[in-house]
């Protein structure tokens, strides 16, 4: 009778990338975030605060596409983007705080949310009429693109970059503030002599600087995959 030996499959443990982040208010923004985690009631959990900032960046686009018939709209727009903060970048560190760090569901559900959020986001900003829907397309790309290559690097890399540079997510949060209060004294800018849609140039700058980064940061880490895995 023929025996067959069975080899036991051995599961390797997980091992979260590093995270990086080097964006202006990186620094204040980690200190606030532990402050107010520390203080957070008990029945808040990390899973309800990731639900408040889909909800809260749905809301935003929703709030965006209402401004096209009411402008005050805009403010409420400001106060989805608060709140999108808070969920978005309070349910890890509240997990962290607690000890209560699920690396791979967290990454997972975070990124798919910021990836549904911002369709919905760019939805409303392309119906709103303060910038042409060609300009929020372009703007949902590059951010996928961009994303998508921060996703990779960071299984490939085990590297997780939060920003691009000086800016993050919460840099861009603030000038989509700066720009709605803008928006409420005029939708419209000058550049050169041309009259054209504030959101339309900020937007055209926003899309063209996401594609340019890229492309750098894709070749930047081809190059140094390249030399870890080289051809013989």
């Amino acid at each position: 009778m023929n025996s067959e030996s069975v080899t036991p499959k051995i599961e390797m443990p997980f091992q979260p990338a590093r995270r990086v982040n080097q964006a202006l208010t990186a620094s204040l923004e980690k200190r606030a975030l532990q402050w107010m985690a520390e203080r957070a009631p008990r029945w808040l959990s990390s899973d309800q605060l990731t639900v408040l900032g889909l909800c809260a960046q749905i809301g935003a686009g929703i709030c965006y596409a209402s401004a096209r018939y009411n402008r005050n709209a805009l403010l409420l727009v400001i106060l989805c983007l608060v709140l999108n903060w808070f969920g978005d970048s309070m349910d890890g560190t509240l997990a962290r705080v607690r000890h209560q760090q699920r690396q791979r569901y967290g990454f997972y559900v975070d990124h798919m949310v910021d990836a549904f959020g911002s369709i919905a986001l760019m939805c409303g900003l392309g119906y709103s009429g303060f910038l042409h829907w060609q300009t929020a397309i372009a703007m949902l790309v590059a951010f996928l693109l961009l994303s998508s290559e921060s996703y990779l690097a960071t299984y490939t890399l085990s590297c997780f970059q939060l920003s691009q540079g000086i800016f993050g997510p919460t840099e861009i949060r603030i000038l989509l503030i700066i720009g709605n209060l803008a928006l409420l004294r005029s939708p419209y800018s000058s550049l050169f002599g041309h009259r054209m849609l504030l959101f339309d140039l900020g937007g055209s700058i926003a899309a063209i600087g996401m594609f340019s980064m890229a492309i750098l940061v894709t070749v930047r880490h081809t190059v140094q995959l390249y030399r870890q895995e080289p051809l013989p």
